[in-house]
């Protein structure tokens, strides 16, 4: 395990001690950013968080030109191509369910999609692929809680 990741993941998860977002009155139209600074910031955790646990990132938040679908992560994992999707929730009274559980049918797809195209654009053959989902937790004024499915899902063909 690299030093250099255990040392960043440590100042990231420092500075998230308190959680990944500040929930002090804000107006509907702030709310819209904050929750983008959020989704930001637990991405960042991810990619640092799964870096301590051995990942050798190529790619981050891959778009394919003139295509619908972005990839959070994609990186390798021993000898698999991991395409991650990173899911951050503010837990509060009115949200109950699992930020993984969000991932959609419709969004499997999307991403098999989105890989395949990153697959193609970067030329890569025969390599074994899986779709990791990290979810994140995020309580204001707690450390974020961070679950990790490997091999959540496979494309439905």
């Amino acid at each position: 395990m690299p030093i250099f990741s255990q040392l960043i993941f440590q100042a990231v998860r420092w500075s998230a001690r308190k959680g990944l977002r500040d929930e002090e009155n804000l107006t509907a139209a702030d709310k819209k950013q904050e929750a983008r600074r959020t989704g930001v910031r637990g991405e960042t955790y991810a990619y640092w968080y799964l870096r301590r646990q051995g990942y050798v990132f190529v790619a981050r938040n891959y778009m394919p030109r003139s295509a619908k679908g972005e990839i959070d992560l994609v990186g390798y994992d021993g000898e698999t191509l991991a395409f991650v999707e990173v899911r951050t929730r503010t837990l509060r009274e009115e949200l109950t369910g699992l930020p993984e559980l969000s991932i959609t049918t419709g969004k499997q797809q999307v991403l098999a999609r989105t890989a395949q195209r990153f697959l193609a654009e970067r030329r890569i053959g025969d390599c074994p692929c899986r779709f990791d989902v990290l979810a994140i937790d995020n309580a204001p004024g707690l450390p974020p809680v961070v679950r990790l499915h490997k091999d959540a899902f496979r494309p439905q063909k």
